[in-house]
């Protein structure tokens, strides 16, 4: 099987796994339901947010929700052309599929809000139905992001000697993601441990 194909294969596995995930949590869960997985330590809890990684939302209105959708179209593109010119080049495996791994988080977020609000209906104080007969939530572009991966492995007080948040309340880690940030996290991890020197070659051609 050729690379090209291999990394064809790859994304659409993450892609799948990435959406059957949400469409599972979509159907089965009402917003702010949680399921205890690891103890207090890992958690599934359903939030959805307007497109920004991590759970964290948009305050710009429709406008603005609009407006991140088409840019992360054109970085999605950017990036699958990217891919295909790395290909070409025949660059190092762990770069094409570390970029692979950050297309497919793009993509899967950026499906979330292109269909996600017309395909279901809203998840406050109920379970979503899929293609429900009044219509979804929300037009095309405007649908909302699925977050369920939460890992509170600490919570409590920050001791007062420490700067600034001496006594305050923590919780580590709290933002609640997808598969989709997580494949976005761990591509760009890769390239920064692993592949640093790919682009400091390219540098100095």
């Amino acid at each position: 099987m050729s690379l090209r194909n291999k990394l064809c294969f790859f994304i659409l596995g993450l892609l799948i796994l990435d959406q059957v995930v949400k469409i599972w949590i979509k159907t089965h869960m009402m917003i702010g339901d949680e399921i205890n997985v690891l103890g207090d330590w890992f958690k599934i809890h359903f939030i959805e947010n307007n497109g920004m990684a991590f759970g964290m939302g948009s305050e710009n209105g429709k406008f603005g929700k609009i407006l991140l959708s088409v840019f992360r179209i054109g970085a999605v593109a950017a990036i699958g052309w990217y891919i295909s010119k790395l290909l070409k080049d025949k660059a190092p495996v762990g770069v094409i599929f570390s970029f692979a791994l950050i297309f497919c988080g793009a993509i899967g977020n950026i499906f979330d809000s292109m269909f996600y609000g017309l395909l279901f209906n809203d998840s406050n104080m109920q379970i979503a139905t899929f293609l429900p007969e009044d219509g979804g939530y929300a037009p095309f572009l405007q649908g909302k992001v699925v977050d369920m991966l939460y890992f509170p492995l600490f919570t409590g007080f920050m001791p007062d000697w420490v700067p600034i948040w001496g006594g305050e309340y923590c919780e580590f880690f709290r933002p609640v993601f997808n598969l989709a940030d997580s494949y976005i996290t761990i591509g760009v991890i890769l390239l920064i441990l692993f592949h640093r020197s790919f682009f400091s070659d390219k540098k100095e051609v």
